[in-house]
């Protein structure tokens, strides 16, 4: 069984830094593309960003480009995200999710597998 296990999430100010983690288990994680989804209070889940089995590939939504990173160790079963310069627009539920059947994706739909979230709050 396929678990994915978010962490890292917490309370930061606005204009400063955050890594939140997630830990995969249950298939062979350098088969899998993983992606980082988050939902806002009152908000529809938003694609943040995506990354190939092998991590040449990445890609990040247009609302978060040029401050969020997304990168994995596959030694380490892991997909990291990296957030600086925090917007109190950035507070949301942070989601991992994982599908083995692309190779990037920007769509909820096309992952099978997903964390069960971690809460990122950005203060003002």
């Amino acid at each position: 069984q396929v678990q994915l296990v978010e962490s890292g999430g917490g309370l930061v100010q606005a204009g400063g830094s955050l890594r939140v983690s997630c830990a995969v288990s249950g298939y062979i994680f350098s088969m899998l593309t993983m992606g980082w989804f988050r939902q806002g209070p009152g908000k529809e889940r938003e694609f943040v960003a995506t990354i190939s089995w092998s991590g040449e590939s990445a890609y990040s939504g247009d609302s978060v480009k040029g401050r969020f990173t997304i990168s994995r160790d596959n030694t380490k079963n892991a997909v990291y995200l990296q957030m600086n310069s925090l917007i109190p627009e950035d507070t949301a539920v942070y989601y991992c999710a994982a599908t083995a059947n692309y190779r990037t994706s920007y769509f909820g739909h096309e992952y099978d597998y997903w964390g069960q979230g971690t809460q990122v709050t950005v203060s003002s």
